[in-house]
């Protein structure tokens, strides 16, 4: 398996000050002391110089995912296994390097048309994380991020793409029903993993959505952790997208909140870290043992 984790997202923004104070104040991620006076905003999560670009655009919407890989050999078998599937990539100039704190990157669309990107030798500033609101911390270190759900309306295709090509692995699938209409034939997730012990860190959503993103993922250090994230979105009226609730899948104690990138964001703790020496994907019929009660 040759992509270690998610290291990154990025996010456009008509007003990327938005982001400032929702990623502060809400999320309670610190802005990058080192980063770039460009005008956009970076979001610190850990020990790397920041996890969440918000980047000036003409719309609100997610952009694309870097993913890690180890070195520079595998991202050549990678980039091979992406031209030998008819993909077009693009390597990343020297700026585009530099902002992103990597030293090479390369650049390609999936399937549905979500963005991607391939990064070696990611920089560690080693500052000392300080949320501005007094989050603990992140889980995140060589398990990346967190994990993305994207948009896949040929979810087959796109499994077919992430596995065969990239190297991810199956941990599950679900079916869903939104109506109870017997010929309602649903719409189906893959979740998949990469070099890390998350349990999964990257999700396809067989549909579509304006956003570019069903959601992401970042998952604090405690139950209490989620809790006073609740409170914070409550009181800065966020909207509350799904209840507090415990997937059946990765164990995730979480609730979802709307972002004003019109996406949503998953926050929560204790998520599965998996010994995939034994570990078997599986199909799971229900997506949450209680609570995760939807109000999109």
């Amino acid at each position: 398996m040759l992509i270690e984790n998610l290291s990154y997202i990025r996010i456009g923004a008509r007003d990327p000050q938005v982001w400032s104070r929702y990623g502060q104040n809400v999320l309670g991620l610190m802005l990058s002391p080192g980063a770039p006076q460009d005008g956009n905003v970076y979001l610190k999560m850990d020990e790397r110089p920041y996890r969440i670009a918000v980047v000036k655009s003409d719309t609100d919407r997610y952009l694309s995912a870097g993913w890690e890989v180890k070195n520079s050999d595998n991202l050549e078998i990678l980039v091979s296994r992406l031209k030998a599937a008819g993909v077009s990539v693009e390597p990343g100039s020297a700026a585009e390097a530099a902002n992103r704190r990597v030293e090479r990157l390369v650049k390609f669309r999936d399937p549905s048309g979500n963005s991607h990107e391939l990064v070696v030798r990611c920089a560690y500033d080693l500052g000392r994380f300080i949320s501005p609101v007094g989050v603990k911390g992140f889980v995140s270190g060589p398990m990346g991020l967190g994990h993305v759900v994207l948009p896949a309306p040929k979810l087959v295709e796109a499994h077919e793409f992430y596995n065969k090509v990239l190297g991810f692995q199956d941990t599950d699938y679900m079916h869903f029903k939104f109506s109870p209409d017997p010929n309602d034939p649903g719409q189906g997730m893959h979740f998949m993993h990469c070099n890390n012990p998350r349990h999964h860190s990257l999700g396809l959503y067989q549909g579509e959505h304006p956003s570019g993103l069903i959601h992401f993922m970042l998952e604090v250090a405690d139950v209490d952790e989620v809790g006073y994230g609740l409170d914070r979105a409550l009181n800065a009226d966020t909207h509350i997208s799904a209840s507090l609730g415990r997937h059946s899948n990765d164990r995730m104690l979480s609730f979802y909140m709307r972002t004003p990138g019109g996406f949503e964001v998953e926050y929560g703790c204790q998520g599965w870290q998996v010994d995939w020496k034994t570990f078997v994907p599986t199909t799971s019929e229900i997506p949450s043992f209680w609570g995760h009660k939807f109000s999109m």
